[in-house]
């Protein structure tokens, strides 16, 4: 059956523009200073504040001092207050590349099941650790799940195909240590993060690579996509986030046989992992990506859910993934109730 529950749909505003700098709790004023000074090209923005910061009013400068401080706060107190620190988790490789790597953490019961975590950051940075510091792995090992977060090869030294080989590798790796690690062989769900979510959708959707891999795609008990893009990479291409453009034709290239190949809704004909939760917030491409992806889904026989979370821009974005496993946050009750529903 085909749900849909909406929220409150806003425009981005000028402040998500700026949010990698200044968290978005700049006056309009200073705002526009930044604007007016380096464009509103997010990539470019950073190292345009750093390069002419003096330039700005005494007021715009003191704001991002603060905001630079508060942010550096923030990451402090989320990293003291949760317990999924970097030392809990084991490291497993599962290639020879440096960037072939995982991190595993255990459940308190053996045969539990298994949460694979597929980091976002562009298809061309990030790393295992987006999932600690955040509320995710305490959570769900309080759930009764192993939780693994992993580590792929990145663009543009690598491709896309090379990603979604290593995530596919990884599940291998995880699968042949069931036993050592406690962990259910047959309950295995995958969830991704942005790009992480395209790279999940796509390798649980195109299952070559898990059989490449020697993974066992059946184990796959379902996926959670978290404010995902590039399903449909054609369409993203042209209806997408301008200021991601460039990144989106690094990526997936020109060739538009590739970037179907790379999308996952092109690959939702059967078999496809059994089910499907696809969440977004307040992003216009990322709305019409998930639900494009779920009709294509439900149109083949899989089961698939499209959920809209509280949050806009470029700070619901960041939030889904930090938040996720908070008690407060909408998105946790959806997702172990999601959860819950799969392993009866």
């Amino acid at each position: 059956m085909r749900k849909y529950i909406a929220f409150p749909m806003f425009c981005i505003a000028l402040a998500s523009m700026v949010s990698v700098t200044a968290q978005a709790r700049l006056d309009r004023s200073c705002r526009k200073e930044i604007v007016s000074m380096c464009g509103i090209k997010r990539n470019a923005m950073r190292s345009c504040i750093q390069e002419k910061q003096e330039q700005l009013s005494d007021s715009c400068k003191t704001q991002l001092r603060e905001q630079i401080k508060a942010r550096a706060g923030r990451k402090q107190t989320e990293k003291n207050a949760t317990t999924d620190n970097a030392e809990n988790g084991e490291i497993l490789s599962y290639g020879a590349d440096d960037l072939q790597k995982l991190r595993f953490y255990r459940a308190t019961e053996k045969d539990a099941p298994l949460i694979i975590f597929v980091h976002g950051g562009g298809w061309k940075r990030g790393d295992m650790d987006n999932a600690t510091g955040t509320h995710k792995t305490s959570h769900f090992l309080s759930q009764g799940f192993a939780f693994a977060t992993i580590n792929y090869r990145l663009v543009p030294e690598s491709t896309v195909e090379d990603q979604a080989a290593d995530i596919a590798s990884a599940t291998a790796v995880l699968q042949d240590k069931a036993k050592i690690l406690g962990i259910d062989p047959d309950r295995i769900f995958m969830m991704g993060h942005s790009a992480g979510a395209h790279l999940a959708a796509l390798t649980t959707t195109d299952l070559s690579y898990f059989r490449k891999a020697g993974a066992d795609p059946a184990a796959l008990r379902g996926v959670i996509l978290l404010d995902g893009a590039a399903y449909d990479v054609p369409s993203q291409l042209v209806t997408g986030n301008r200021i991601m453009q460039s990144t989106y034709k690094q990526t997936f290239g020109t060739e538009l046989q590739r970037q179907k190949s790379l999308s996952p809704t092109y690959h939702t004909a059967a078999p496809n992992a059994p089910a499907f939760m696809i969440l977004h917030i307040d992003r216009k491409d990322a709305k019409q990506q998930s639900e494009k992806l779920a009709k294509s889904l439900l149109e083949n026989g899989t089961s698939a859910e499209v959920q809209a979370i509280p949050g806009k821009g470029m700070t619901g974005h960041r939030d889904i993934n930090q938040n996720l496993g908070k008690t407060d946050y909408p998105a946790t009750a959806i997702v172990d109730s999601w959860l819950a529903a799969q392993l009866r």
